[in-house]
C-alpha cells in the first residue's frame, strides 16, 4: 500500500478531493494513507480521495469485479475513478469528483478534449461519459457535463429525518443515484407544492456537524439533502437552494449525485426538469429524463503538492 509523494488538490463547486493519477495500477492506498491525506490539519485536508487508475487493473480496484470490469471496458472505459470517502470508506459514485478527474485527465493528456470529444469514465455506478464546455456563464470556466445515468426513486416522504442538535424532524424521500439519498425538502418558497412536511427550521438553521438521523435506517448509510425550492419562472426552469450531509465525510460544500437527487425529487412534486441548484460552493444545473439524469458544473485543479520526508505519518508510505 503506497501513495504517490506527489498528489493534486482539486474541486467541483468546492466539493474538494486528493487527485493521484496511477497508469500502472500500483498505487492502491490503504485506509489510513486516504484518512492521512484527507486530514483538514496534519494532511492536505479534503472530502474525498480519487485516483485515476486504468480499468484493465480491476484487481487493484475495491469492490470492482472482473466480470464488471470487463463490461465497462467493453462500453469504451479505459480509465476508471477509483473514489474514497475522507473516513477511507469506499464509495460508488461522485459527480462532483467524475468531472473533477475527467479535467484532471484532460490536464495530464490522458484525454485529448480536441481528438475525442466525450470522455468515458469507469465507476462503481457504471460508465459516465462527460464533455468538456470550458467557458459557461453563470457555471464556471471549465465547466463539465456529464450524463449521470439512471435513477430511482421510493415514496414520497417514507423517511423522518432528524437533526441531533435541532429539535423538530422532517419527511425525506429515498432516490438511487448508484449511491444512496434522502432528500428532505424543508422550505417551499414558489408555493408550487402546496407547503412542506417538516417541523425543522429553514435550510440555513440546520446543524449539520453530526450524521442526520434517518428512521428506518438503511443498512449501507446514505447522504441526506435538504433543500429550499425557492421559484420556478416561467420557462418552467427551477431554482433552488441545497445542503448536505455525505456519510463517511460530513457537510460538505456540494454533493453532485446529491444535486442530482434534490432534482429527481423536485421534478417529481413539481413536473419542471430542469433545475439550477446552489449551494454553497457555487451553482450547477440539473436536468432531469425519465431515464438519466444530467449534471453540468465547473471544476477545478487548483495544484500539486509534493510530500516531504518528515511530513510522513504512521501507515503512510510515500512512492
Amino acid at each position: 500500500m503506497t501513495i504517490p509523494r506527489t498528489v493534486y488538490k482539486g474541486h467541483g463547486t468546492a466539493n474538494d478531493f486528493v487527485l493521484y493519477a496511477d497508469p500502472d495500477g500500483s498505487l492502491q492506498p490503504s485506509d489510513g494513507e486516504i484518512r492521512f491525506l484527507c486530514d483538514r490539519h496534519k494532511g492536505l485536508g479534503a472530502d474525498g480521495l480519487l485516483r485515476l487508475v486504468p480499468t484493465r487493473f480491476y484487481a487493484s480496484i475495491p469492490q470492482l469485479e472482473a466480470q464488471e470490469a470487463e463490461r465497462l471496458i467493453s462500453q469504451g472505459a479505459e480509465w476508471f475513478m477509483d473514489y474514497y470517502n475522507a473516513d477511507g470508506s469506499v464509495a460508488e459514485m461522485c459527480g462532483n469528483g467524475s468531472r473533477v478527474i475527467s479535467l484532471f485527465a484532460k490536464r495530464l493528456g490522458y484525454w485529448d478534449s480536441t481528438a475525442q470529444h466525450t470522455f468515458v469514465l469507469g465507476t462503481r455506478a457504471g460508465v459516465k461519459r462527460l464533455d468538456f464546455l470550458g467557458e459557461v456563464e453563470g457555471l464556471g470556466r471549465n465547466v463539465l457535463h456529464v450524463d449521470m445515468g439512471p435513477w430511482s426513486k421510493g415514496d414520497d416522504g417514507r423517511f423522518r429525518v432528524s437533526l441531533a442538535n435541532t429539535p423538530g424532524s422532517v419527511r425525506g424521500t429515498y432516490v438511487n443515484m448508484g449511491n444512496p439519498h434522502v432528500v428532505c425538502l424543508v422550505d417551499d418558497l414558489s408555493g408550487r407544492i402546496g407547503g412542506v412536511d417538516t417541523e425543522l427550521p429553514g435550510v440555513e438553521a440546520l446543524d449539520l456537524s453530526r450524521p442526520p438521523i434517518v428512521q428506518p435506517p438503511l443498512e449501507s448509510g446514505q447522504n441526506v439533502e435538504f433543500v429550499r425550492l425557492e421559484s420556478i419562472r416561467e420557462d418552467e426552469r427551477g431554482y433552488a437552494y441545497m445542503r448536505v450531509n455525505e456519510r463517511g465525510v460530513g457537510e460538505t460544500m456540494s454533493c453532485g449525485t446529491g444535486l442530482c437527487a434534490t432534482a429527481v425529487v423536485l421534478s417529481s412534486k413539481t413536473g419542471v426538469n430542469e433545475w439550477y441548484i446552489r449551494i454553497r460552493g457555487g451553482v450547477v444545473k440539473v436536468k432531469v429524463t425519465p431515464s438519466s439524469v444530467e449534471l453540468t458544473g465547473d471544476a477545478r485543479i487548483i495544484g500539486k503538492v509534493e510530500f516531504l520526508d518528515d511530513a510522513n505519518a504512521p501507515s503512510v508510505h510515500f512512492r
